[in-house]
């Protein structure tokens, strides 16, 4: 705690010493320096574009400004700069995350939050999302709904992550290229072409990422290829295709205890007499992906418009672990479309309506091996599991007087699955486990007290179906007692800007109530399972704050200042939870921390140099459901220095290098919870570095 008190106290003092530097740099500049107006942040997670200051709801834009100043080798640090979200990664490629929320359903992987490739799910019909297979660097913008949006995306209840394929304020052509390599066996390649002809725009992204890892057994690379396509076949109406290939493999050190986490953490998972170690089984995972899918967007008139995306996947997946070898293959196709009716322009009230469906069904054969030292050995069991979910949605949103906004949105959920044993029951027909239709209801509204201060407020429903993966865990046990997770989110807010954009403040306190909590269980033979563990109570507080001090300023020595910072407060704890030993009930939330801080500066400086520096603070971690086991907080420190010189009339070049972890904290950004043998633990690398280039013409 002593360091993020001492590194808090020096962002602050830095703080003081440029606000008066600009204080006394506004006596000399002129009027038009100052007054810079940024570009308005806008979000089209709700259907149709509008400014993120108006939206009812917690969202938060990461746009291609934001993504550039981190680290392109991972989604996580710029995730983690929003408040609620927890992106973890146990090793290389590795990915976990949460909207406000727990990660006790994710071992691994991305579940019970739905995740958009433009208008189409890279989230399957059975709850699962391969994010760790999508090059970030290919990625321009996120957006994020926290808390549940069912009401337009369907069944979930921790949010939404909206991703970009291409960036909508870039120029209409450009061709770019960039490499960077590091510590630890790190390279990372990749090329950009966007072209415009005529009416035709083309997008083109290839990249090549590898990493030796920072621990035994834990080397990862991904070859990767992202296409989108789109053409304005008629004024405002357009057809865009989305395609991309992902290939994907990275090894698994896995979970070390408190002992070997102090001694060595570089170790891979240690052999017992009875059990062989991660490394003498080859333990690690392969995901081939392929997904495409069209998206037309056709304006019947000034008023009324349609959306449609028809789209599909497969996935082959290959995973031996230390005690089986899982192998699924995975297909999953579908469509979306929602109509938009806007009413009449009006000088005191405008509205628009939008009625939609989603259909998803995946498809999916498991099986299950004995691993002999990562290579399938004597079958085990075999399944076919059939997912569908699918859902139809309304809303209606309205601005009164200029002032308030408000919006009713509602959807009616569909979800089952059907199984049969392939091997080695042989069973010739599906048994179907059919879940009772569920409505969920969101209401908001916003109301702009002054032109540049804005009150939020909004009511919604959370519902999340048990994933496949959980409904048939790795005991092989196809669990059809499994309910979803139900609940209700309460939330209010406001958004603080001033006059010239250049600085927001947006705040949110919110109580998320779940019931039938979905839990996860390790036996005592490693394998897991899932129970519904009675509910549990979600009380906190969001904080978002930029402000760019000095935003243009040619005649001094800092030509630009921006300081950031995001807060999260999270009391989220068990309630009405109990096995036939223990009582968890009151226990703090598994996997969840109270408190976390992220701060930073960007510095610009004569002859095109610009710094930056962020720090994250975490508190303490508990590790296990009884609250017995906590990871200790944990302070990271990281910088980047970069040249970025204007070549000619547009040729961009920039050259970088940068630092993670720079004062050497020894922690684990992806702890094992509720881990057999106390191995929770899979350490983070220690101080390391990145240089690297990039051009754009």
């Amino acid at each position: 705690m002593l360091k993020a008190l001492t590194i808090s106290a020096i962002l602050v003092l830095t703080f003081g010493i440029v606000i008066s530097a600009n204080a006394q740099s506004k006596k000399t500049i002129t009027k038009k320096d100052t007054v810079t107006h940024l570009q308005t942040v806008t979000v089209k997670g709700y259907l149709s574009e509008q400014p993120v200051l108006s939206v009812p709801a917690s969202v938060s834009v990461l746009g291609a400004a934001q993504l550039k100043l981190q680290p392109d080798n991972s989604f996580v640090s710029a995730l983690n700069t929003v408040p609620g979200i927890r992106a973890e990664e146990r090793s290389p490629g590795s990915y976990r995350l949460s909207i406000r929320g727990s990660l006790l359903r994710s071992p691994f992987g991305v579940r019970d939050v739905k995740i958009y490739f433009d208008e189409i799910p890279l989230t399957d019909a059975g709850g699962n999302t391969y994010l760790n297979s999508i090059d970030i660097a290919s990625v321009p913008a996120i957006e994020i709904l926290k808390g549940p949006d069912g009401s337009l995306f369907g069944a979930n209840s921790g949010g939404v992550v909206l991703l970009s394929p291409t960036n909508r304020y870039a120029d209409s052509g450009y061709l770019s290229a960039g490499i960077n390599t590091g510590s630890y066996g790190l390279f990372h390649e990749k090329v950009a072409l966007q072209q415009q002809m005529g009416k035709n725009l083309l997008n083109i992204n290839q990249s090549y990422q590898a990493y030796q890892g920072y621990r035994q057994n834990s080397n990862m690379s991904r070859n990767y290829v992202q296409l989108s396509h789109k053409w304005n076949y008629n004024g405002k109406n357009e057809l865009r295709f989305l395609g991309l290939y992902s290939n994907l493999a990275y090894e698994t050190p896995g979970g070390l205890n408190l002992a070997q986490f102090n001694a060595d953490p570089t170790l891979a998972r240690q052999p017992t007499p009875t059990i062989p170690g991660a490394i003498q089984q080859k333990i690690g995972i392969t995901t081939k992906m392929y997904l495409g899918g069209l998206v037309n967007e056709y304006h019947f008139s000034d008023r009324i418009r349609n959306v449609l995306a028809v789209f599909g996947n497969h996935v082959d997946f290959a995973n031996p672990f230390i005690t089986n070898f899982e192998q699924r293959s995975e297909n999953t196709y579908g469509f979306r479309t929602y109509f938009e009716l806007a009413g009449l322009p009006h000088e005191n009230i405008n509205w628009k309506v939008n009625l939609g469906v989603e259909w998803q069904q995946t498809n999916s054969i498991i099986s299950n091996y004995g691993n002999n030292r990562g290579v399938k050995d004597t079958t085990q069991t075999s399944d076919y599991i059939h997912t569908n979910q699918h859902f139809i949605f309304g809303r209606y949103a309205a601005d009164i007087d200029k002032r308030l906004h408000v919006e009713a949105a509602l959807s009616l959920n569909w979800y089952e699955y059907d199984f049969k044993n392939i091997y080695p029951l042989n069973q010739t027909g599906f048994t179907n486990r059919n879940f009772t239709p569920q409505l969920m209801p969101r209401l908001a509204l916003s109301y702009q007290l002054t032109n540049d201060f804005i009150w939020r407020a909004s009511v919604s429903k959370g519902y999340s179906t048990p994933t496949t993966a959980e409904v048939r865990p790795t005991d092989n046990i196809i669990n059809t007692a499994l309910q979803a997770q139900t609940g209700w989110n309460y939330e209010t807010g406001f958004r603080l800007r001033n006059q010239d954009e250049t600085m927001l403040l947006d705040a949110s306190v919110f109580y998320y109530r779940i019931n039938n909590a979905i839990v996860r269980r390790v036996n005592a033979n490693e394998t897991e399972h899932y129970i519904n563990a009675g509910g549990t109570n979600q009380p906190g507080f969001e904080l978002s704050f930029t402000n760019w001090f000095i935003r243009r300023n040619k005649t001094h020595f800092v030509r630009g200042l921006q300081f950031n910072e995001s807060y999260t407060f999270s009391k989220f704890t068990f309630r009405d939870y109990a096995d036939a030993t223990t009582n968890y009930s009151g226990n703090n939330l598994t996997g969840v921390p109270r408190q976390v801080f992220v701060s930073s500066l960007q510095l610009k400086i004569p002859y095109d140099v610009s710094v930056f520096v962020q720090h994250n603070y975490t508190s303490k971690i508990p590790l296990n459901d009884g609250n017995t086991v906590y990871a200790g907080h944990y302070n990271l420190l990281q910088a980047k220095v970069s040249w970025q010189p204007i070549i000619g009339r547009k040729t961009h070049l920039e050259i970088y290098g940068g630092a993670d972890n720079i004062l050497n904290e020894k922690y684990s950004l992806g702890n094992d919870l509720n881990a057999v043998g106390n191995r929770y633990y899979n350490p983070s690398p220690l101080r390391n570095y990145t240089v690297g280039m990039g051009i754009v013409l």
